[in-house]
């Protein structure tokens, strides 16, 4: 059991370690330190059910329907790229990225966010439900609990790590222009997935 959940967790953590939206999205965050807690409680509870559903053998059932992928790709892309507007229009404007200076931005825009990160990405579905699922089939009983629990595992302390870690660059980021470097990088990261999408669909 112990090495299933070993496995499981090295698995999950270079799986979720790879920048992506729900990276850049939990550093910046972190970075302004708004709602570090609950959102990166989202992300880490999302994928534990997410691998939870895949252990359990829906990842099989995902892998046969390209309707349902079809259309998680598609709504994905368009909300990549739409952020990855907005990102770019704050670049532009850095005197708006004092926002660590000015107080709490709101819970739940930020949390429909966090949560439109997480379930418009068909790569969460292939990650976790997918390809962790599908992996899982080597293990059985408990050894296969063990493995799911490793992997969910290392998303909280991936998550969480990240959230709580992303003060320690806060000198870096006492200055506006290391916020409009973020934010570039955040929308070519965002851009660059969005477009990865649509090379699926074509």
């Amino acid at each position: 059991m112990f090495s299933a959940a070993i496995s499981g967790f090295l698995l999950g953590a270079s799986l979720i370690i790879a920048i992506g939206a729900q990276n850049a999205f939990i550093l910046r965050q972190g970075l302004l330190r708004q709602h570090v807690f609950i959102l990166s409680l989202i992300c880490a509870a999302s994928d534990a059910l997410l691998i939870g559903l895949g252990v359990a053998g829906l990842g099989t059932l995902i892998a046969q329907s390209p309707r349902l992928i079809t259309g998680v790709t598609a709504g994905g892309a368009l909300f990549l790229f739409t952020y990855a507007a907005i990102a770019f229009r704050r670049a532009m404007k850095p005197e708006v990225l004092q926002a660590a200076k000015s107080g709490e931005a709101r819970l739940w825009p930020a949390v429909a966010a966090c949560l439109a990160f997480t379930f418009l990405n068909p790569h969460v579905y292939l990650d976790t439900v997918v390809l962790l699922g599908g992996l899982s089939a080597a293990y059985e009983g408990q050894a296969r609990l063990a493995y799911g629990l490793g992997a969910a595992s290392a998303s909280f302390v991936w998550f969480f790590g990240l959230g709580y870690g992303a003060r320690l660059l806060e000198p870096v980021f006492a200055r506006p222009a290391a916020w409009r470097v973020l934010d570039v990088l955040i929308g070519l990261v965002m851009a660059a997935i969005g477009l990865s999408l649509l090379s699926r669909l074509v």
